[in-house]
């Protein structure tokens, strides 16, 4: 079993869909309005961004979580809790052993926190 589509409340879908273009880097692969759908592609795994989805929490991997959440706060974007150390990979089990997972948080144009997380290696 794999992960085909995680969908996120839109109230605005053309201001979301700006939203995660500018974040993703990446323009929306599909938009289908009515009835009010935009879809990303991240990795195989589908973004939807949905009028009438529930607010998800979704994390993203990122390559520099600094300078990620530096442009983000420089265009606008709120940024709820600044880099930090969340905890260290010893072995393999939920990312690369040897090392280290940051995370922030962002809110999103809808109002969505949006998880950003990246893993670097240690010391």
């Amino acid at each position: 079993m794999t992960l085909v589509q995680v969908a996120q409340r839109a109230d605005d879908l053309q201001r979301a869909a700006a939203f995660y273009a500018g974040l993703l880097d990446a323009a929306p692969v599909a938009t289908f309005d009515p009835p009010g759908l935009v879809f990303f592609d991240l990795g195989g795994v589908r973004l939807l961004l949905d009028r009438g989805a529930p607010s998800a929490l979704h994390y993203l991997r990122v390559e520099d979580l600094d300078a990620t959440v530096e442009r983000l706060r420089a265009s606008g974007v709120e940024v709820r809790s600044e880099p930090h150390l969340i905890f260290g990979h010893d072995d393999d089990t939920l990312g690369p052993a040897g090392t280290d997972e940051w995370m922030a948080f962002v809110v999103d144009s809808e109002g969505n926190l949006v998880g950003l997380v990246e893993q670097r290696p240690r010391g």
